[in-house]
């Protein structure tokens, strides 16, 4: 699978006051921060059980075109995983060499 600059993923938005933010995860194994994102936004509702989440924290979901997902991520130092709706790594963006 490649994920295109036009292809638009599902990420989760944790709302914080007036403002939002794309909640990233840590792998603790690898010591590597992500942006988990979704093909589909159901598969994104599954999956929001398998992320570390905040209990009280509020989340939506939201569609983002990858071009823009990925300029967030490098911003901010973080890989973007595509998952399926268990958790599972379909997919690592940007790709390092």
């Amino acid at each position: 699978m490649t994920i295109q600059a036009d292809t638009w993923l599902y990420v989760a938005i944790q709302k914080i006051g007036n403002n939002d933010q794309i909640v990233g995860q840590t792998d603790t194994e690898s010591n590597v921060t992500f942006i988990p994102a979704f093909l589909s936004k159901d598969a994104a509702q599954q999956a929001m059980f398998h992320l570390h989440l905040e209990k009280k924290g509020k989340y939506e979901l939201q569609a983002i075109i990858y071009e823009d997902l990925a300029g967030y991520a490098m911003e901010g130092g973080f890989l973007i995983f595509v998952l399926d709706e268990e958790g599972n790594v379909l997919e690592r963006l940007p790709a390092r060499a």
